[in-house]
């Protein structure tokens, strides 16, 4: 770093953030007005001319897509021998709202996140500022760097891989969240099955806005519900995506 920009980051106004991002992420940054925009949420956008005001959000939507891809990578290279399934349930908790939320928590910079009304803050707002953060760290260090960081400064630190493993997802709840979202009917029908030594079984089929996904088979129509949960979430894998990008916007 030459003479001109330490004294800039030493006297910056952002010099609080620039020592921050270096404590937190182990490297100094090189565009500083990045991650302060990364900490901006579109309640609080600086307008830059009549038309046009700028906030996290484009770095949110870039950090979602860089995050979302070091971590397959890294699930990828850990589990050789999983399944995509497997994989892609994975990376849907260590990439969950409510993990970056607690994340950023733990990482202590909850602090610089500028908001309008601290009162009516989005629920997700910590987590939408953490891919932000990624966005941020990608264009201004690049892929290798970001993912560098992500993983050693990150998921070594503040994941239990084993936890998550054992941690099982309310696919239900899920639905239910988007399809009131997307005002979409999410149905579950029941049906009581009798098999031939007449041991009970329960059949559950979704049904979204009258038509048929997925349906499972269990001994309890709890379990079958859960089965048939999670067979449609991945069958809406794409739609859903689109939901949460859209939600964290809001």
């Amino acid at each position: 770093m030459n003479l001109k920009k330490w004294i800039f980051s030493v006297f910056s106004p952002k010099k609080e953030l620039n020592y921050a991002i270096r404590d937190i992420f182990g490297f100094r940054p090189g565009n500083i007005f990045l991650y302060d925009l990364a900490f901006c949420h579109r309640s609080a956008a600086v307008k830059i001319n009549q038309k046009t005001k700028i906030s996290n959000e484009r770095l949110e939507y870039l950090g979602d897509a860089i995050l979302s891809a070091i971590v397959a990578e890294y699930l990828f290279k850990k589990f050789p021998l999983k399944d995509e399934g497997f994989l892609t349930q994975m990376r849907s908790k260590i990439v969950s709202r409510e993990q970056l939320n607690k994340l950023v928590a733990q990482l202590g910079i909850e602090q610089f996140i500028r908001v309008g009304n601290k009162r009516f803050a989005p629920k997700n707002l910590y987590g939408d500022t953490f891919e932000a953060l990624v966005g941020a760290i990608y264009l201004d260090k690049g892929y290798l760097v970001c993912k560098k960081v992500i993983i050693n400064r990150i998921i070594k630190i503040y994941y239990d891989i084993d936890e998550l493993i054992s941690t099982h997802i309310n696919y239900k709840s899920l639905l239910l969240e988007w399809s009131q979202y997307e005002k979409n009917k999410v149905e579950f029908h029941h049906s009581l099955l009798f098999l031939k030594n007449r041991t009970r079984q329960y059949k559950v089929e979704v049904i979204i806005n009258g038509f048929h996904y997925a349906s499972a088979i269990d001994d309890t129509i709890r379990g079958a519900e859960k089965s048939a949960a999670e067979k449609t979430w991945e069958m809406l894998e794409e739609t859903v995506q689109e939901f949460y990008s859209q939600k964290r916007k809001d």
